[in-house]
């Protein structure tokens, strides 16, 4: 078991209050900040609620509010710290927790998207980690309460959750610190593959996200309805292809190669995707963090997702069009001109062609 550690987190939302009341429930020094004020002071006052597919419990880490960073600053350093907030906040985010981490720390982005870069530039590559988080959902729908679905953690079904790596590929000992200290919540790996590992989450996310988010719909509700099953294919084509014309060594997604989504304009491969998505189409009806924001009523990360995708593929000559109709949807919902409803999925589908 590693020792236990000193951990601070930008970011209480619901990333940063599941992974933050994880490693404090399991006996490390956790401290989480955050500028929401009904979370901060629930914490305080009661703890934070943790359910999920595992007994629930109510975890008590250190809590400040944004504005309290000259209290932590009289703090002892920490060893390592956590970017967990959206990723259009990651670069001034990732330069408020750097001060507050040991000069042989590291600074982990536990987040969506393309964020590594804007670490790097905030504290430097060699103090950098990047975490991917593969199929692991939460919610936060109400101060001091994070939930996770399903019935089983994902190693129980095969799949591995984390994989941690370094912005150079090598492998080092804190990568596997990082994994070890993860291991009571989900499996994990060390990879050398970061990039790879990223554009597969990037993919994963810019095919289901949006999606859920304009249609209001959940995961096995879409899956029901085959232009629903058609819009988080046409998506998918795209960003697989995007990602492997750049050079990635795309990892795997949604059960299937980066090679196989990319070939998704063949006839029987899409009949195929098609097919394993339609049986998808039963149990939690969960939505995901995009499609929580819109709920909330908060700024999406569309930009940083299906719209990086489209400045990417126009880098190497490749159309994004589903992309480019995604995006501004989304746009247009974030800026209140459009409401979410299943008229959006044929909408973009036919702006795009399709």
């Amino acid at each position: 078991m590693s020792d236990k550690k000193r951990i601070i987190f930008i970011g209480a939302g619901a990333v940063g209050s599941y992974l933050g009341g994880w490693l404090s429930h399991t006996g490390h020094d956790v401290t989480l900040v955050d500028p929401w004020n009904e979370q901060v002071e629930t914490i305080r006052k009661d703890g934070l609620k943790v359910d999920g597919p595992h007994d629930s419990f109510v975890a008590y880490p250190t809590m400040f509010h944004l504005h309290e960073n000259e209290l932590i600053a009289r703090k002892e350093q920490f060893d390592i710290g956590f970017v967990a907030v959206k990723a259009y906040d990651t670069f001034w985010a990732a330069t408020f927790i750097n001060k507050f981490v040991k000069l042989n720390g590291y600074i982990v982005s536990s987040q969506n998207t393309w964020t590594d870069p804007a670490i790097a530039e905030a504290v430097g590559a060699v103090r950098a980690v990047g975490l991917v988080m593969s199929s692991i959902s939460v919610a936060m729908w109400e101060a001091g309460k994070v939930e996770r679905p399903g019935g089983a953690r994902q190693r129980d079904n095969g799949h591995i959750v984390f994989r941690a790596g370094n912005h150079d590929g090598s492998d080092t000992l804190r990568l596997h610190e990082l994994i070890e200290i993860l291991d009571p919540i989900d499996g994990g790996k060390v990879t050398t593959n970061l990039w790879g590992e990223r554009w597969a989450k990037l993919s994963q996310n810019s095919m289901g996200n949006p999606v859920a988010a304009s249609s209001g719909m959940g995961m096995s509700d879409l899956n029901k309805h085959a232009r629903g099953r058609e819009l988080q294919i046409r998506l998918a084509q795209e960003v697989a292809s995007v990602g492997l014309a750049l050079g990635h060594n795309v990892e795997n997604f949604g059960g299937k190669s980066a090679q196989v989504w990319a070939d998704a304009f063949l006839g029987d491969v899409y009949e195929a995707l098609d097919g394993e998505l339609a049986e998808k189409s039963s149990g939690a009806n969960w939505r995901p963090s995009m499609a929580q924001d819109v709920v909330k009523g908060r700024p999406t990360e569309i930009y940083q997702m299906n719209g990086f995708v489209c400045q990417q593929g126009a880098t190497v000559g490749i159309d994004t069009p589903v992309n480019a109709a995604m995006t501004d949807v989304i746009r247009a919902i974030d800026a209140k001109e459009l409401e979410s409803g299943f008229d959006n999925v044929e909408y973009v589908l036919k702006s795009a062609g399709f």
